[in-house]
């Protein structure tokens, strides 16, 4: 297994797309294996892509892309706007409270970023926000996708490690919310340092902010549904996969009436496009995987671990730096499908609950899509707003304090994750 990885590396580190250095690296271990047929290597890869639990994840992604196109991203955005419009910064407050909003719609951290650059950066030049600071605050306001539910990242971590999805989902709820909260206030102290006032003078009157409530319900409503309906067993998370486009078309089509047949060819398109390269490395991702459960490498390493230490918060901590070190490298789809099989043993055999260190694993991980030096939403912010990655990642210091408090919380506070899902399912322990 030793030689997969060197193979993985080296293929990454020559420019490789991740999705087929796994799979060629995944390759190599059945090549140079006597033991092994080499027709298991096309059983994993499609097998992992028929898993009845994984089909949420392209699902999701279908009803996003209608979301988007069908006036609830609108809406939010306007919410957010009446929501925030007296702060300081007003604008990189409403990338804060948009992305607590979208977490329900996108599930993509990189997506989120990406869309609400496109969307809040042209207002934030216009209002004089220097573009490092403005692409660094749509970043990594983005990183709260990786828990509101329904999060891309809770899915692939729990059907890989089998940890109940709908505890995933009501379990992101606090910690989003907690992160939303952190970076506003970081958006608040270092907008007031920068000068960059606020465009209202006062809070919004309460009638105005129930006005705008009431427009976006049915985008509100959306996250609160799914738990619903998971929880008392009407839905599985993968049919409310199937529940979410539906609602996406009946909100774009019957009540905002924005969904347009060119909108609706668009996010065909748009979706194909996503599904496809998520579904490449999935099928992949088999292939590796099943080299990494063959040489019980979890358990190697869930050994060696436990001999270092028995205390969970200093097991937590070197988990924390081994994800952030693969987070600067790797994309997050890449690391919960690979590391969830090795680390979740570890996170158990200290006493973690499973669906804890799902939250935690995720955040940080998520994280990673902005740190240098090959962080996937840090390179798109930057892009999108014409700035250097290096000059986003210097001008974000105190938006990432904000996430590394957050992170520090989850690990000293486990009831943080553990209340609401508790209080939704029962108290429950794996």
């Amino acid at each position: 297994m030793a030689l997969t990885f060197v193979a993985f590396l080296v293929l990454l580190v020559l420019g490789m797309p991740v999705a087929f250095a796994i799979g060629i690296s995944g390759f190599c271990f059945f090549w140079f294996s006597d033991q092994i047929p080499m027709t298991i290597t096309v059983q994993k890869a499609l097998s992992t892509t028929q898993s009845f639990t994984m089909l949420a994840i392209p699902l999701f992604i279908f009803a996003g892309n209608l979301m988007n196109n069908t006036g609830i991203t609108s809406r939010i955005m306007r919410l957010s706007n009446v929501l925030t419009g007296h702060l300081y910064g007003n604008i990189a407050q409403v990338s804060c409270v948009m992305s607590t909003l979208m977490g329900g719609v996108s599930g993509s951290a990189v997506a989120d970023a990406a869309m609400e650059s496109r969307i809040l950066g042209p207002e934030m030049l216009r209002l004089g926000y220097s573009r490092g600071w403005s692409a660094g605050i749509n970043g990594l306001s983005a990183l709260i996708v990786a828990t509101i539910p329904p999060s891309m990242g809770l899915i692939i971590y729990g059907s890989v490690g089998e940890v109940s999805i709908g505890r995933l989902f009501a379990a992101g709820f606090m910690p989003g919310i907690i992160m939303m909260i952190c970076l506003m206030a970081a958006v608040s102290i270092s907008a007031r340092r920068r000068g960059y006032a606020p465009e209202k003078a006062k809070m919004a009157r309460p009638g105005e902010i129930i006005r705008c409530c009431v427009e976006c319900i049915w985008a509100l409503l959306f996250p609160i549904l799914l738990i619903f309906f998971i929880r008392y067993g009407i839905m599985t998370p993968s049919e409310s996969g199937a529940f979410a486009i539906f609602y996406a078309l009946f909100v774009g089509g019957f009540i905002y009436r924005e969904l347009t047949l060119e909108s609706f060819k668009k996010t065909l398109v748009d979706s194909v496009k996503d599904i496809s390269a998520i579904t490449i490395i999935l099928a992949f991702s088999g292939i590796f995987g099943y080299g990494v459960v063959y040489d019980r490498l979890p358990q190697g390493i869930a050994q060696l671990m436990v001999g270092v230490t028995s205390n969970s918060n200093l097991m937590l901590l070197i988990i924390i730096i081994v994800l952030l070190i693969m987070g600067m490298f790797m994309e997050t789809t890449v690391i919960a499908l690979l590391m969830t099989p090795i680390l979740l043993p570890v996170a158990k055999s200290v006493g973690v609950d499973p669906v804890h260190f799902g939250i935690l694993m995720m955040t940080v991980v998520t994280f990673g899509v902005m740190t240098p030096p090959v962080g996937v939403a840090l390179y798109t912010t930057s892009t999108i707003m014409e700035c250097p990655p290096e000059e986003t990642a210097r001008e974000s210091l105190s938006f990432y304090i904000a996430i590394v408090v957050v992170i520090s919380l989850l690990v000293l506070f486990p009831a943080i994750s553990l209340t609401v899902p508790d209080w939704i399912f029962g108290t429950a322990r794996y």
